[in-house]
């Protein structure tokens, strides 16, 4: 039997949110003092369980709450967010907090800085109260935070705490990063809205060793998953060389797409039968409102991005480890009883790797980017699945066997879209018995506020769909 901290189902769920709050702090009948109150409250009687925290910061947040609420009164607010209670993904840094990573051998690393993230979120007024559990080092061995849904599965990675604690709403929003499929996955898992937006899109600050990586925010509406990321973006802009999220202050107003693209990637034969049926009834729901649906059997260029994202698991995976080789190497002479044999594996392959195996693979990841690139004219956006259907179980791995290959589920839908760069919203619009499977739109990179506002429109024209199968 499934241990439930909270029961879902997408048509009646609602995770704690922000943006419909703000008036009453403007007229005075709530205050974001009080707001933290109620997010510690439920942190206190849900964090023993679910544990989504590395650490907390509860008298900086209470002083900052406090200043938040000063503002508010007196009408010199800073942003849509001020006051706004935000988790911390902890692979950033944050001067009042540790950044230990999820890996022993950083067990009390304390930079003592602030990611240009953090910094940005503190100048929008937010309250940076809680660093939020990571798998190890941002890969896939998995931390100690649990499903909010079914303490029994995974909350997804790597971004788990971040994900687990907005589904548990102890937060409205926090903020993920991912190099395969680490904001979009646990989202999808977790119930949350999330942004991964465009490569480049939001200042990674000192988390620049990759090529792929994206800071975003996973968050309980579209509406706040928005204003959090645009006001970051606002301030610190993108990565070097990247102009940033461009949009406006205020979440985009619901458009309503002509023709979607249904990309099914590698993982389409790992789907189980239940959740491909939910899949189709939500396409049908969309034709059904004139939107047309293309596939990759009447369409050749589909079909040739479909060709091409064959073996994006391996080709995204492999493109990272081999650029956190020396990283990973460093601190495994360093610390070799300080990693994870997960971790120490995924190392291992890296090794084993030539330049020449680097510079194939970057061929490929740019074959796919070009092919994507050409679909362009085809339709407004893509739709697929988030995750391949709901999160798995997971309570260690065991004793005298092989190391379980994914414990944080498969990125397999989510690496395409790491690959080529692009933005992705995720929708909670699924459910299967009782566990929520997220529906996620792609588009063309620089297109994170359209890509928003297509995905606002199904989440508010499109009933969601749920199937419960006899136990």
């Amino acid at each position: 039997m499934a241990e439930r901290i909270i029961k879902y189902d997408p048509k009646i769920f609602k995770g704690v949110t922000f943006h419909n709050v703000t008036t009453a702090f403007a007229n005075g009948s709530d205050t974001p003092s009080a707001y933290l109150d109620r997010c510690l409250e439920t942190v206190e009687l849900r964090e023993p369980k679910i544990r989504a925290f590395a650490s907390l910061n509860k008298e900086a947040a209470r002083a900052a709450a406090k200043a938040s609420t000063q503002r508010w009164t007196t009408g010199n607010q800073l942003s849509n967010i001020d006051g706004m209670p935000v988790g911390i993904k902890d692979l950033l840094e944050t001067k009042d907090m540790p950044t230990q990573m999820g890996c022993e051998a950083l067990e009390g690393n304390f930079p003592k800085n602030d990611n240009a993230a953090v910094w940005a979120l503190r100048q929008a007024g937010a309250v940076i109260f809680g660093k939020t559990i990571t798998a190890e080092l941002g890969g896939n061995h998995p931390g100690a935070t649990k499903n909010p849904f079914d303490l029994g599965r995974t909350a997804g990675g790597s971004s788990s705490g971040s994900a687990a604690a907005v589904a548990s709403s102890m937060m409205p929003a926090a903020i993920g990063t991912q190099v395969g499929g680490s904001i979009i996955r646990p989202a999808a898992y977790c119930g949350n809205f999330a942004l991964k937006p465009s490569q480049g899109g939001i200042h990674r600050g000192e988390r620049q060793a990759t090529s792929m990586s994206t800071h975003g925010v996973h968050a309980s509406s579209i509406e706040d998953m928005w204003h959090v990321a645009i006001e970051i973006a606002s301030r610190v802009g993108g990565d070097p060389g990247y102009p940033g999220i461009i949009g406006p202050t205020k979440a985009p107003r619901a458009i309503q797409a002509e023709r979607l693209i249904i990309l099914e990637t590698e993982g389409w034969a790992e789907l189980d039968d239940t959740s491909v049926i939910e899949f189709e009834q939500i396409l049908e729901k969309l034709a059904q409102n004139n939107i047309a649906l293309l596939r990759r059997k009447k369409h050749i260029s589909i079909e040739n991005l479909e060709t091409h994202i064959s073996d994006a698991r391996h080709i995204c995976s492999m493109i990272t480890a081999w650029e956190n080789r020396w990283f990973q190497r460093n601190l495994v002479d360093r610390f070799p009883d300080g990693v994870s044999e997960r971790t120490k594996a995924t190392l291992a392959k890296a090794e084993a790797m030539k330049p020449e195996d680097y510079q194939s693979l970057l061929l490929k990841r740019e074959n796919i980017r070009t092919a994507y690139a050409n679909l362009s004219p085809l339709a407004d956006a893509i739709i697929t699945f988030a995750c391949p259907g709901p999160a798995p179980s997971w309570n260690g791995d065991l004793p005298g066997q092989p190391l379980a290959p994914w414990p944080t589920g498969d990125a397999v839908f989510n690496y395409p879209s790491s690959m080529i760069g692009t933005p992705v919203v995720t929708i909670p619009i699924m459910a299967v018995n009782g566990m929520p499977v997220g529906l996620q739109i792609m588009g063309q990179r620089g297109e994170d506020a359209r890509i928003t506002s297509i995905a606002r429109w199904i989440y508010e024209n499109i009933n969601p769909v749920t199937v419960t199968q006899p136990t």
